[in-house]
């Protein structure tokens, strides 16, 4: 059994192994004849582990070039695409960076699972990736299993995972006896920091992805003897065959992740759970927030600084991806670091030949004046080959060289040498009268306009003449159009002494210069200028018909269809990419860097993200509680949401909802906040003793609560001195919403006939889709001529309404206040609208559970649409700044003093943020969340200001 196991197995390498190694299957064969029956059982066995082990530790790698484009629908577009690479070699593990562009990458294999279980597996990548995993060994079986983007306008960081929702799989059980094919496509294009990388998990919560590594995948054939021609043994799949296009084409649909489905948009449908079920479950606990700044002096205007963020758990997907192309925000750098280094100090290379660059600033130990572009050389593309030049921002840029020279262009370099010397000042004008021209501003132009690559230089480029050193320390550099001088005359001892120390000499050869540190310096420095001219390289007048012409062609570059012979280059060759660059990735959770101060610098960044194993162990005790009181009759279905809100100093609150199943019968929902002491306070000293005394907050709330933990507790040293043993999972007494109070719309309005009858219309679907009757629009109208506003909501279907009209001008805080003044309910919610709104289904519910009477507020973030825009194309930003629309319970309302007429009358801008002062100091806290799918349509102000149209005038 053992032997036919083994031949079995050699007889399926045959076809990847021994096609291109005819010496190693004769020796099988020699194996097998005159071996004995016993020693060509062990010995078999050997030789098949030796085979495997030829193929273990690297997977086959594609490259096709020179294409441009970021989607893996255009690099299925090339010609050559998949049979025909430009280059065909191997990686070692799944986690690819060639630092270079407009390529694409097919890389192929198999992976061999290190256990038995389930694995989640994640790609990111720059720009779009795709991940295909077979069933089997069988390339036929492959299927799309995750991806960065379809458009071309998606990329994700170095090792970021979780940035689209199609990064990450579902789970997929593998066998440790099985090997399983894979493949991988990549594009790149011109910009950004390319890189590829594959992880995978175990299938537990809070573990980390880890890349893919060489102990877990092989090859799918050994493509090191055949040539280039040689195409039968590629294998063809859907993800790479060219027929697939019309499988994998790009869609119409938006890439914006908020549009894709999500339970909580839904969540409202499912029935409630009988609270009485609840009761009793945990322990009741003063809810008493450390940050709650009541009665605390607010300067005008810096309620914006008090308001917190929650962290949400899963994933919502508000974070605009979709606009990131422009707006990296998101990131900690700044835009002048990624457009200069990228994301590469996040990655660390495998196997680095050259090390750093010389004179380059290592990424990962960049300084703040660094980023910023304190730095004295930059590195320049230039075709294949990369070279240094030494920017000079302080040189004058000027067509001909004058005693009167233009100031520099501001913005242009971030770089500064010392002030020129006065030996430099003497060479400028004594050149400058022979008429010539200076100071050239080709080469300096492609120093900005081209893209600079983190990568070892290239040896450098023989040019003709060398630098002439006219006086001590200036050095004039001459090109076929251009002149230049450089002073080093102030930095040339210090220069000398780190070359000395840290220049690779032996990776340049050292080709018609003397034999000394300032010509070799110079020589290694400046690689681009040009040395002596050569035989082939005869001096061109600047008229001449054969002068470089503006065409996009770099100095001294030949056209591919000029006659003129190239430049002799000696012992020098073009140097090939290494497409073999692998990195691992540094363990850097972008949302762990966020804090949760209300973040008005960013302005597509979604919600803050809650760790999924925090999660996971609040909701375990949870659920063990109310088994424990329940009978064990339920059983945890799904999390749908959690929302936190840290205090650190006392303990943090939750909003759990959870998906159950009762009883094996139904499907219930939960939808509660609980609360997690970390430090007793006065209040709960000895409340461990009586922990399942107390009765629960549920339909019994205290009528004479205990004080509030806010201002004088925070700002005394003693209150919060002891920690608890164990932190104490409890119901937060008078910290319950009400799932049925009615909620008020208030809108003031004037002239905007096509907006109310939206949003008449947009109420009416609400209603429909919710069949929720608590509910009302009170609508104040300023006198408006262009419809019959009253008539317009007879005839609609919502539940409540009220009309009012008003006389005068257009005033939001006094048609606001003469909305909320009709609510005979001082126990229902107002919820401050605007009209150009478009709400999600979910909205009545996401305002009641965000406002509890005496304690919470809500103030939504919404998403405001560019011009063009729509809810089903949302390209905008998240309005971070605005809290117009707000929602409270009318007893808060009134409790703050309302609206401030007084001071915002024929007028209104600002009256939001001082609303939001007062309701700060009045000990309420401001919930701040951003919503799926709640945008604010795009408008013009024309007629919203009171102001008189002017009219054309006749004649």
């Amino acid at each position: 059994m053992i032997l036919r196991s083994i031949n079995t197995t050699i007889t399926q390498l045959s076809r990847y192994t021994f096609t291109a190694n005819v010496q190693c299957a004769y020796s099988i064969y020699l194996v097998r004849k005159h071996l004995t029956k016993e020693g060509r059982r062990k010995n078999m066995l050997i030789l098949s582990l030796f085979v495997l082990s030829q193929y273990k530790g690297q997977a086959n790698l594609h490259v096709f070039e020179d294409w441009c484009g970021s989607s893996i629908s255009q690099l299925k577009k090339n010609l050559h695409f998949p049979l025909y690479p430009h280059t065909r070699t191997t990686v070692k593990k799944i986690a690819v960076a060639p630092k270079w562009k407009n390529y694409g990458l097919r890389i192929f294999g198999f992976i061999h699972p290190y256990k038995d279980g389930d694995f989640q597996f994640a790609i990111a990548s720059d720009d779009n990736s795709e991940l295909w995993l077979s069933s089997d060994e069988s390339p036929l079986n492959a299927h799309l299993l995750v991806y960065v983007g379809q458009h071309g306008s998606e990329w994700t960081a170095p090792g970021e995972f979780s940035k689209f929702r199609s990064q990450t799989s579902k789970p997929v059980h593998l066998m440790s006896s099985r090997r399983y094919y894979f493949e991988v496509l990549h594009k790149q294009d011109e910009r950004g920091s390319d890189h590829v990388e594959v992880g995978w998990r175990p299938f537990l919560p809070g573990l980390k992805y880890d890349v893919i590594d060489s102990a877990d995948i092989s090859l799918y054939t050994d493509e090191s003897s055949l040539k280039m021609n040689s195409v039968r043994h590629i294998p063809q799949t859907l993800a790479s065959h060219s027929l697939a296009l019309q499988v994998n084409q790009r869609t119409d649909t938006h890439t914006a992740d908020m549009l894709k489905p999500d339970p909580r948009d839904n969540y409202y449908k499912i029935p409630m759970i009988d609270q009485s079920r609840l009761e009793n479950v945990l322990p009741s606990c003063v809810y008493s927030p450390t940050y709650v700044v009541k009665d605390f002096p607010i300067a005008r205007y810096q309620g914006l600084q008090f308001v917190y963020l929650s962290y949400v758990y899963p994933n919502d997907f508000t974070r605009l991806t979709h606009m990131e192309k422009k707006n990296k925000c998101f990131y900690r750098e700044s835009p002048v670091y990624l457009e200069k280094f990228g994301f590469y100090k996040y990655m660390k290379m495998d196997e680095e030949e050259d090390g750093q660059p010389v004179f380059f600033p290592k990424p990962d130990g960049l300084s703040n004046e660094e980023q910023g572009g304190s730095q004295t050389l930059t590195l320049v593309q230039r075709r294949r080959s990369l070279t240094w030049l030494l920017p000079d921002s302080g040189l004058p840029i000027k067509s001909k060289l004058t005693e009167t020279a233009s100031p520099p262009v501001k913005g242009r370099s971030p770089f500064k040498l010392p002030q020129k010397s006065s030996l430099y000042v003497l060479a400028n004008r004594i050149l400058g009268n022979a008429g010539k021209p200076m100071v050239g501003t080709s080469v300096e132009k492609e120093t900005y306009n081209n893209k600079i690559y983190i990568t070892k230089p290239h040896p450098p480029v023989s040019r003709p003449k060398p630098p002439v050193e006219v006086f001590p320390g200036v050095f004039l550099y001459q090109s076929r159009k251009t002149k230049r001088l450089v002073d080093l005359s102030s930095k040339w001892r210090s220069l000398k002494t780190q070359a000395a120390a840290s220049f690779p000499w032996q990776y340049f050869p050292l080709i018609g210069l003397k034999n000394s540190t300032t010509s070799a310096l110079l020589k290694h420095s400046y690689p681009s200028l040009p040395t002596e001219p050569g035989p082939h390289n005869k001096e061109i007048p600047e008229g001449s018909d054969m002068a470089p012409q503006s065409r996009g062609l770099e100095e001294g570059e030949i056209s591919e269809y000029s006659n003129e012979e190239a430049e002799a280059r000696p012992h020098l060759s073009e140097e090939a990419i290494n497409w073999q660059r692998t990195f691992s990735v540094n363990p850097v959770d972008f949302e762990l860097l966020r804090s949760d101060w209300n973040d008005l610098r960013c302005n597509v960044s979604g919600n803050l993200q809650l760790a999924e194993n925090e999660v996971i162990d609040v909701v375990s005790q949870y659920m063990e509680r109310l088994n424990e009181w329940n009978g064990g009759i339920y059983t945890l279905v799904r999390i749908v949401n959690v929302e936190k809100r840290r205090d650190s100093a006392r303990g943090n609150r939750y909003l759990m909802e959870l998906l159950l199943m009762e009883g094996g019968k139904r499907v219930v929902r939960l939808s509660d906040y609980i609360y997690l002491l970390l430090h007793r306070s006065r209040y709960e000293d000895g409340i461990e003793s009586r922990e399942g005394t107390l009765p629960s907050s549920h339909h019994t709330p205290s009528k004479n609560p205990l004080p509030s933990g806010s201002n004088t507790q925070t700002h005394t040293t003693t209150p919060w001195s002891t920690s608890w043993a164990k932190p104490l999972l409890c119901q937060p007494s008078m910290l319950e919403w009400r799932h049925d109070v009615m909620v008020h719309f208030v809108v003031p309005v004037k002239n905007q006939a096509r907006w109310v009858k939206q949003f008449i219309s947009d109420m009416e679907l609400l209603h429909h889709e919710t069949k929720d009757e608590n509910f009302s629009v009170l609508i104040v109208d300023f006198q408006s001529d262009d419809m019959d506003v009253e008539q317009a909501l007879k005839e609609s279907t919502v539940p409540r309404y009220e009309y009012l009209r008003r006389e005068g001008n257009f005033e939001r805080s006094s048609g606001l206040q003469m909305g909320v003044d009709t609510i005979e309910d001082s126990h229902s919610i107002v919820f401050l609208c605007d009209l150009h709104i478009h709400f999600p289904h979910n909205i009545l519910e996401t305002i009641r559970k965000h406002c509890v009477e005496g304690r919470l507020a809500f103030a939504p973030i919404v998403m405001r649409l560019d011009c063009g825009s729509s809810p089903l194309d949302p390209d905008g930003f998240w309005e971070v700044n605005g809290f117009g629309l707000f929602g409270i319970y009318k007893s808060d309302f009134d409790k703050i003093g309302g609206m401030n007429t007084e001071e915002f009358k024929g007028r209104w801008g600002g009256e939001d943020w001082e609303l939001l002062d007062r309701v700060l100091q009045n000990g309420l806290e401001v919930e701040r969340l951003r919503l799926r799918n709640f945008y604010h349509y795009f408008h013009s102000k024309r007629g919203m200001w009171n102001i008189p149209i002017k009219r054309p005038s006749q004649g």
